[in-house]
């Protein structure tokens, strides 16, 4: 939900920042029609209301001989109170649905357009040059066969199109930059948790992610609970309907958990390997912080990315998303992008959301400031996926089949320095 006060006041910021996102602008006015419709059925009443109350302590008082007259106007108050309670309702229903539809206001300054009208902020590394290696890269399904460590034929036998089984070193890499992720983040704040991946409609719904890519998520009609695509899900209903303490800083989080995704409308799209698939492992940087923190946490968590990338030896570039290409929680989203040799482009590992006060506000998730509440400021940010195997497959390859372990990993893998075709390398 967005803020209403601000909406009322400078309706215009909202239609500059639907236009940045290519979404409705007439929306703007018609939520703003809406709350006025909403706010006037609500007091008219609430006027009847109180003049229903009135009028019974009237008869009350009255006279015997006259509490007849009295008592049938009274039915006619109280009928016409129900008929405009029934119309408060209704008109309220009608502005929440409305109002549900308005994504959250981007930060000022952020490009405008569609996915292809991000800003590059940085680019950090060299792509490897394999031809001084004297060699043709092969690609990450490729590699993880020759290894034993990817299986996506047998995933589609067992489960369909776009799942998969890690085995053997596949498994351990995994394992391994998982436990690095974590560690890297809770060495920076984050408390290590593990999930729920199914959650009410209401923690769906309040973190924004029941809008335009409702058709992303997996619903289990029997239970009406749905499977989370991010552990952010559950970590923004961690708190739901609470008043929260950051008088000593931030709540931060880092969630562990499957992941589940329909990938609907990716037809044709990414169907070799496992770079765009329906279930895999996730670490998530999660954060409640005051309003006024946002912008620097923000970075925060972006440095924090860089810092994996950094430990796992990926050349990488950073991009600020364009407004047309945000989810309807995001105010600004950087994503980080590794290099991914045979495809000779960067392609997304990580992204990081400044939410600002959106998600709270749908959660009800508040904090004490001069004597009343105020919502919170939520973010989040991947901290590794299944998806940085692609990379780290690709760019460590060797010319003998091996890959080579990044250091940073080798602690997590007993030693091993790297995998080949015959075994471990220690």
């Amino acid at each position: 939900m967005i803020d209403l006060a601000l909406l009322r006041e400078d309706p215009d910021l909202f239609k500059a920042s639907q236009e940045a996102r290519g979404s409705s602008v007439d929306l703007v006015d018609e939520v703003l029609a809406a709350d006025s419709a909403r706010r006037s059925a609500i007091t008219t009443y609430e006027d009847a209301r109180a003049d229903q109350k009135s009028f019974s302590a009237q008869i009350a008082k009255a006279a015997k001989d006259h509490k007849p007259a009295l008592i049938a106007e009274g039915k006619e108050k109280s009928a016409k109170v129900k008929a405009l309670q029934a119309e408060s309702e209704e008109a309220s229903f009608a502005f929440d649905k409305l109002a549900g539809k308005l994504p959250n206001l981007i930060v000022e300054g952020i490009p405008s357009g569609g996915e292809e009208n991000f800003v590059t902020l940085k680019t950090v590394g060299e792509p490897r040059d394999f031809s001084t290696d004297g060699f043709e890269p092969a690609d990450h399904l490729e590699i993880g066969e020759t290894l034993k460590a990817i299986d996506t034929s047998r995933g589609t036998k067992v489960s369909g199109s776009r799942f998969h089984y890690l085995t053997g070193f596949g498994a351990k890499l995994e394992m391994a930059l998982l436990n690095l992720a974590r560690d890297v983040a809770e060495e920076a704040g984050f408390i290590p948790t593990i999930t729920p991946t199914l959650v009410k409609p209401e923690v769906m719904r309040g973190t924004g992610f029941l809008g335009e890519h409702a058709d992303e998520i997996y619903r289990l009609e029997a239970d009406d609970l749905f499977l989370v695509g991010t552990s952010e899900v559950p970590l923004a209903g961690l708190h739901m309907d609470e008043i929260v303490d950051l008088t000593d800083g931030p709540l931060r989080y880092a969630g562990i958990s499957s992941c589940y995704r329909r990938e609907a409308g990716s037809y044709g799209k990414d169907t070799r390997g496992i770079i765009r698939v329906h279930q895999f492992q996730k670490v998530e940087m999660f954060a409640y912080v005051e309003v006024e923190n946002a912008e620097a946490e923000h970075e925060r968590m972006l440095s924090l990315q860089e810092k994996m990338l950094g430990l796992c030896e990926l050349p990488y570039r950073v991009i600020d998303t364009a407004a047309g290409d945000l989810g309807d929680s995001a105010a600004r989203k950087f994503d980080c992008e590794a290099w991914v040799p045979t495809q000779g482009t960067y392609r997304e590992l990580t992204s990081t959301s400044n939410c600002t006060t959106f998600q709270a506000r749908r959660l009800q998730v508040r904090e004490r400031c001069d004597g009343a509440t105020r919502p919170v400021a939520t973010l989040n940010g991947t901290m590794a996926n299944t998806r940085w195997l692609v990379p780290i497959l690709e760019n460590h390859q060797q010319a003998d089949g091996s890959v080579t372990v990044p250091a940073a990993l080798r602690p997590y893998l007993g030693g091993m320095v790297a995998q080949g075709p015959e075994g471990p390398r220690y």
